[in-house]
């Protein structure tokens, strides 16, 4: 089936992490494809991510600074988003922190360090998840944004792999919860991308993943953001609880 670029033409969106970096690629594709979205970032520059897209696209783009580490915020957002939309169609919960990306081994990681990324990568997705669900249409899709380091198990990355891995089984737990009232949750697991959030990720794991594609060289937000915006539309309903890994051939499942 043919899906043009206005099939999100009426729909209502939410995007977490969408002030920057692929959260910001996944609002332009959304909204180019005629999506009205709520971004919301804890990076209270995500409201002249929010002005610039609604001025280029000329669509309605809302922001609301949320911390997805406090379940405080996560309820005052949606309460304001209820304010406002009477349902919502979509929801990518893209926003998530990704630290030790090649660092430290297993032994040496801080456990201060490991909750912080389960409490915002994991809880925060489910939080936020459960605040919106009430509002959702029987159209409704959420993506979320897991990681191939998931599905290879990359070494020195344990905290982040738990979470996303983690991502990936809520996935499909949700998928089965909210499928008999017609809403499609599928996952997206991009490998390592050039974005200003991977700048400090050590460029011999840059070239592992470069080298190793079968496409070979360097992915970034623009290649990712087309599979997130389908599994957003009605006929993506086929697509629930799969976890799909765009990341140009380095990992097959």
């Amino acid at each position: 089936m043919h899906v043009s670029l206005s099939s999100l033409a009426g729909h209502r969106v939410v995007i977490t992490g969408g002030a920057r970096g692929l959260g910001e690629i996944i609002a332009e594709a959304c909204a180019a494809a005629g999506a009205e979205l709520w971004l919301a970032d804890i990076l209270e520059e995500g409201g002249k991510t929010a002005d610039r897209i609604a001025a280029k696209y000329e669509v309605p783009v809302s922001f609301s600074c949320v911390d997805l580490a406090a379940p405080e915020s996560i309820a005052t957002f949606a309460e304001t988003v209820r304010g406002k939309w009477d349902s919502i169609d979509g929801l990518v919960n893209n926003g998530a922190i990704a630290t030790n990306v090649g660092g430290k081994n297993f032994e040496d990681i801080e456990i201060e360090l490991w909750d912080r990324v389960q409490t915002v990568n994991v809880r925060g997705t489910w939080l936020m998840t459960r605040a919106l669900s009430p509002l959702f249409s029987t159209r409704g899709r959420i993506v979320n944004i897991a990681s191939d380091t998931a599905l290879w198990g990359a070494p020195r990355l344990l905290a982040y792999i738990a979470s996303k891995g983690a991502v990936i089984a809520m996935t499909r737990s949700l998928a089965r919860e909210l499928g008999p009232r017609g809403i499609g949750v599928s996952a997206v697991a991009p490998g390592i991308m050039r974005t200003e959030a991977t700048e400090y990720v050590p460029q011999e794991r840059h070239d592992l993943y470069e080298t190793g594609r079968a496409v070979p060289g360097p992915q970034y937000p623009e290649d990712i953001v087309g599979v997130v915006a389908f599994l957003l539309t009605e006929p993506a309903l086929s697509l629930t609880g799969q976890a799909l890994p765009v990341n140009a051939g380095f990992v097959f499942t």
